[in-house]
């Protein structure tokens, strides 16, 4: 019998890291935070997508990218976190934009690019 799971994450050639931002007590910043890692060198996949708004105006249509991670489904990533991506030679920081959908065999988290922490 085919294990779902390995045979699907054989597809993941990307990795990816998770990043919080924790209150420091011990530091001497003003803002008395620091960014703690969380998780490092997990696989994963990396899916973009492009959507096209239905509606034309005299500009055009709007065009958005949809950047979709892949992963494991017992990986717990808090709302808020960076999320580090290492796809080839390129490093990618997006920011989780909503509640995964957790699957059978992996979950889906649609990214956004890091804007900094709030």
């Amino acid at each position: 019998m085919v294990n779902t799971k390995k045979a699907l994450m054989k597809l993941w050639k990307d990795l990816f890291s998770v990043v919080e931002y924790q209150e420091d007590v011990k530091s001497n910043d003003a803002d008395g935070f620091k960014e703690v890692t969380i998780l490092e060198n997990q696989q994963c996949k990396l899916s973009f997508s492009t959507l096209k708004e239905a509606n034309q105006n005299d500009t055009g249509a709007a065009v958005t990218q949809v950047v979709k991670l892949f992963c494991d489904n017992l990986i717990d990533i808090k709302p808020g976190s960076k999320i580090i991506v290492q796809r080839g030679n390129q490093i990618l920081e997006f920011s989780q934009s909503g509640i995964p959908g957790v699957f059978s065999n992996h979950q889906e988290i649609v990214l956004i690019p890091f804007q900094g922490w709030a």
